[in-house]
Order: C-alpha cells, then structure tokens, then sequence
C-alpha cells in the first residue's frame, strides 16, 4: 500500500446470495484525483461503488480510507467518515423544496455553507424554492451533487452522473468535476467515454467482476482511441 492514498481496495470480493459480482477487486485512489470506472452494463462498477459505500456487504478482502478500516461499518458511519455515495437513480426528496433538500444535507453535516454550493451550481439559487419533484434530470444531479458536498467530504463516489443528461448539462458537470477534484478525491462510474477522457487521472476497466486493466496518464487517451474500452 502507498502511504500516499487516500482510499485503498485490496482483494475485494462481493456476492449477491450465491452469485458472485466482484472478483479480488484492486484500486487507490490519491487525494484530489480523479479515478473513473468503466465497462459494460453490469460488469459490477456500481457494485463497487457501493461496497465501497458499505450498501453491500463485502464476502471478503479489504477497504480502507487513511488507513481506516471500512469493512463492517455502517453506512451511514462511511459518510460520517467523509466518504459520500450518489447513486444513479437521480432521486431527491421530491415532496420538498430545493431548499428543504439542502436543509436536510446541513441537518446531517453540521454544514450550512450553501455558497460552496451555488457556486458551482448558480441556477440552484434560482431554484431554491421550487419543489424538487419538478426539476429537470439536470437540476437534480445538481442538487444531489451540491447536497453531498456539504460536509466537505473526502471521497465523493458518483455512479453514472451524466446518464440521459442535455450536452450543455454534461459539459457543465465536466467542469465542475475538475473544480471539485481540487478539494475532494472523486471515484466515477461513468460510460462517457469523452467526459472520462477529459476529466479522469486513472481509468480501471471492469469486465464481468473483475479490472481487466488500469489506465493512467498518456495511456488514458490512447487507449481509448483505439477502442481498447
């Protein structure tokens, strides 16, 4: 193991009853960088994520973040630590406002600053009293990003931000990752392939269970040209 890693996985193996989904899982993820998991549908990417998150019990092998275990704690202990999931389904408190939803992130956290929240996301402030069942798929992986980030997390573990998003939500999104990457270490599972390329330090390529392979740096962009993702 580096010292220098904030989040480790080492030999990682998850079972959904007597199927097994994850196959001696290795990863490390550095502090404010920017790690990006791909393959195809169920290859076992948001499995990860959420194991990682402590949603799934692990069968065997281990996680840690600074040095900490993570294996056997609770999940909502996980995000107490500084390590936050958002999940792919884009669902909000939909009965609330924008400004409840928020409210209830600060409720957790302890964490009222919504500046550092509005500032990467300007159009939420327009929003704020809008109930959160009438935004757009955009708006909400808006508000589901903004609300994670209270707290000042560590680690913010993303599964498929982008999905069935507009371009210029995308391209957005693509921006405020970099931002964000200056503060918080950032795990995505993503199929963009495009928005990896521009955003993403490490790419570890999943294939039913298992990395098939770990890209870094110049190898990123090559190899992803040449259709080896």
């Amino acid at each position: 193991m580096n010292p220098n890693d904030l989040l480790t996985v080492r030999n990682l193996n998850v079972s959904y009853g007597e199927s097994k989904v994850l196959f001696d899982i290795a990863m490390d993820v550095r502090p404010g960088s920017v790690v990006a998991c791909v393959g195809r549908n169920g290859a076992g990417k948001s499995t990860l994520l959420k194991s990682i998150a402590g949603f799934i019990k692990n069968v065997s092998g281990t996680v840690t973040c600074d040095g900490v275990s993570l294996l056997g704690v609770r999940a909502f202990d996980i995000a107490k630590m500084g390590i936050k999931y958002i999940p792919q389904d884009k669902k909000v408190f939909s009965d609330l406002t924008v400004r409840e939803n928020l409210e209830l992130g600060s409720y957790a956290t302890k964490d009222y600053n919504w500046d550092q929240v509005t500032d990467y996301f300007p159009k939420l402030k327009q929003l704020m009293d809008r109930k959160a069942g009438f935004l757009s798929g955009g708006e909400r992986q808006m508000l589901m990003v903004g609300r994670a980030i209270l707290g000042r997390p560590k680690i913010l573990l993303i599964d498929e931000p982008t999905e069935g998003l507009a371009p210029s939500i995308v391209a957005h999104l693509k921006d405020v990752f970099k931002e964000m990457s200056k503060k918080t270490a950032l795990v995505i599972v993503e199929q963009n392939l495009p928005l990896v390329c521009a955003i993403a330090e490490k790419i570890y390529a999943i294939k039913e269970g298992r990395i098939i392979t770990e890209l870094v740096g110049e190898r990123i962009v090559a190899n992803i040209c040449e259709g080896y993702l």
